[in-house]
Parts: structure tokens; C-alpha cells; sequence
């Protein structure tokens, strides 16, 4: 699967329009200064695939981005930034748990964490809705570049301890879109999320 050739497919506001289930997607999540949208424009090495502002929060729908053969990445509305009404902010969150819990075609959720500030509590409540569901997660500590090595490895190890207890499997990366660290990692555990034989299911749960 070649993330190079990653096309804009469908913009969608409610459950009601999603694509059909049966196809196979991986979702990334984050708050909305979390540099998700960077991230995704890394991992496509594509600089405008995903919209980025220099005001976090402006991305409100989930955009699915067709990798062909039925696989899609799906960028969900950042979280926790955005200035919008109550009604709107209750809107996503009803969505969001919504599609973290009863999404059949979810193969696996990547959730975005800025280094220097993981685990709020948004992050540790969008994990709670996708526990239950037993699925690979793969946690990016982006902006990696902003620490050093001393300070990396600090946050990944602090981050592992409190996810111990995670009943799903799971890895914790460190990542920067500025520099590329991590992208080949990151790259591998996609292309084994979008494996139709499902062998992504296997990844083994960090200790």
C-alpha cells in the first residue's frame, strides 16, 4: 500500500454519512493543537492532503482520505481547542464515542498527543470509548523534536506506566513531522492496521 497516493474522498457531519461498513479504516485523533493534521500530511508525504491552520480547532467534520482497495484514513474533528458552541461541541462528542465504539470497518485508532502534554483528560476519555472494543492503538507523541532524547524517552516511559492497565493492544511512539522521527515505524504498524486478514489485531500490548 503505497500512503503516497492518498486522495481527499468524502467529507462527512453525522453518522448517517458514513461511507457503507464494509470497508477498512484507520482513524487518528487528537486535540486540536496536537498536530494531527501535519502528522497525516507526513505519513502521505503529501503537504496539503489534510487542512492545517494556524488556528487550532478549524477542522469540525471527519474527512476520509482513500488509500484504494477499500482502505481509508480517516481524519476525525480535533478535540478541546475549538471556540464553538455547546451544541456543537455536544454534537462531536456524541459522534466521536459513536464511532470509537460501534464502527465495524475501525481497524485500528491512532491518537495524536503533543510531547510536552499527553494523557489530558479529552485524551484519556477517548481512550475510555475505545477500550471496550479491543482494537490496536498506536498513541504518536508528536512534536517530538521540541524534547531531546532525555527528555523523550522520560514522557514515552511515563506514558507506558500510566497505559499498563489498558485492556487492548497498543504502542507509544515518539514522532515529528519536522523532522521525520518515527516515520518508519509509524509507516510499518499502518500498513500491518490495513492487512484484510486482520494480522494488525495482533500487535502485541507494550509492557
Amino acid at each position: 500500500m503505497n500512503f503516497q497516493q492518498a486522495k481527499f474522498f468524502i467529507t462527512v457531519n453525522d453518522w448517517q454519512g458514513l461511507p457503507p461498513d464494509n470497508i477498512v479504516e484507520v482513524a487518528f485523533a487528537g486535540r486540536s493543537n496536537a498536530g494531527k493534521s501535519s502528522a497525516i500530511n507526513c505519513l502521505t508525504q503529501q503537504r496539503k492532503l489534510a487542512f492545517t491552520s494556524k488556528t487550532p480547532g478549524r477542522t469540525q467534520h471527519i474527512n476520509y482520505f482513500s488509500l484504494g482497495d477499500d482502505c481509508f484514513l480517516v481524519d476525525l474533528p480535533g478535540y478541546g481547542y475549538a471556540e464553538v458552541p455547546l451544541s456543537v461541541k455536544l454534537h462531536w462528542q456524541k459522534l466521536l464515542s459513536q464511532y470509537l465504539t460501534y464502527r465495524d470497518s475501525l481497524r485500528a485508532l491512532v491518537v495524536l498527543m503533543d510531547i510536552r502534554h499527553p494523557l489530558t483528560p479529552l485524551d484519556r476519555q477517548l481512550l475510555e470509548w475505545f477500550e471496550p472494543t479491543g482494537k490496536p492503538l498506536l498513541i504518536l507523541l508528536t512534536k517530538a523534536d521540541k524534547l531531546g532524547r532525555g527528555g523523550q524517552t522520560k514522557v514515552l516511559q511515563e506514558v507506558k506506566e500510566e497505559l499498563k492497565s489498558l485492556k487492548l493492544p497498543y504502542h507509544v511512539i515518539p514522532f515529528s513531522s519536522h523532522n521525520r522521527q518515527g516515520f518508519d515505524e509509524v509507516t510499518e504498524l499502518l500498513h500491518s492496521f490495513f492487512k484484510k486478514d486482520n494480522e494488525g489485531n495482533n500487535l502485541e500490548k507494550e509492557g
